[in-house]
C-alpha cells in the first residue's frame, strides 16, 4: 500500500515529528518530505517506502482506504 500526504503529515503529528527528523529517518532530504506533503510531486515508489517505513518503524499503523478513508493510529505500546 501506498501512502498519501495527509497520512504523512498525521503520523508525524502523532510522532512529534518535523519534516526534517522524518527526512533523517528516511534518509530522504527534507525537501521531498516537505513537496510531497504540500502536494507539489509524488516520490519515486523507493522514496515513499522509505517514509512508510521510517514512521512505523517509530509506532506508526497505516489503515487502507476502508469505506471512510486512509488513515494513521500509533501501536500500542503497552
Amino acid at each position: 500500500m501506498t501512502i498519501t500526504a495527509e497520512q504523512s503529515r498525521a503520523a508525524r503529528g502523532l510522532l512529534d515529528w518535523s519534516q526534517m527528523r522524518l527526512g533523517v529517518a528516511s534518509h530522504l532530504s527534507e525537501s521531498t518530505i516537505r513537496d510531497f506533503e504540500k502536494g507539489r510531486r509524488i516520490p519515486s515508489v523507493n522514496n515513499l517506502a522509505a517514509i512508510r517505513v521510517a514512521l512505523e518503524s517509530a509506532g506508526v499503523l497505516f489503515i487502507d482506504q476502508n469505506g471512510n478513508g486512509p488513515g494513521v493510529r500509533l501501536r500500542d505500546r503497552s
